[in-house]
């Protein structure tokens, strides 16, 4: 995997987790996938564990 694929998948793991996080502060509403904020941040612990060397 190439260091730009590796940066790729971090930025999205932490827009990922900023998103939760927003949306569990209630500063940003998106409605259809309000319910899945714990699987948005496991999502981005996996890309992160994918992305490491």
């Amino acid at each position: 995997m190439s260091n730009k694929t590796r940066s790729v998948l971090k930025i999205i793991a932490i827009i990922l987790a900023a998103l939760a996080v927003l949306m569990y502060m209630g500063w940003v509403a998106i409605p259809f996938i309000s319910g899945y904020k714990f699987w948005m941040v496991t999502a981005g612990f996996v890309l992160l564990l994918i992305s490491s060397k």
